[in-house]
């Protein structure tokens, strides 16, 4: 056995899981590898996201310094306008706030979770 710990996936709640699934499958060209009623997975080029359905789920609010957003996605890319065109295409929004628009623009997927799409890679330590 080992004590090594590595990311498997990340899970998002929301009001409609399987909405969300097919949203990030979209964006990614990923696929939904399991769903439910309540939980869905999809294997994305990237990695796992998972999606589970919540009773009552409010969505982040952003920016708001009074409420956390609690993590948002942020996604690689090489041409912003093109994947822009394709994540609003597939329902997201673009905020009006973009405080770093020359590395990065930030939208809302449609259960309200900031995400990133960005040309800037972080320098490896």
């Amino acid at each position: 056995m080992s004590d090594k710990i590595r990311l498997s996936a990340v899970t998002l709640d929301s009001s409609d899981a399987i909405r969300l699934a097919e949203f990030y499958a979209d964006i990614t060209g990923g696929t939904m590898t399991q769903f439910g009623d309540e939980w869905a997975c999809v294997q994305s080029p990237a990695g796992r996201l998972n999606f589970q359905t919540v009773p009552g789920y409010t969505p982040p609010t952003w920016p708001d310094p009074t409420a956390s957003s609690m993590m948002h996605l942020d996604f690689m890319v090489e041409d912003r306008d093109a994947a822009e065109a394709r994540v609003l295409a597939a329902g997201a929004t673009k905020y009006d706030f973009q405080p770093n628009s020359n590395q990065c623009f930030v939208y809302a997927d449609p259960a309200g979770h900031p995400f990133c799409l960005t040309t800037w890679e972080a320098p490896t330590v």
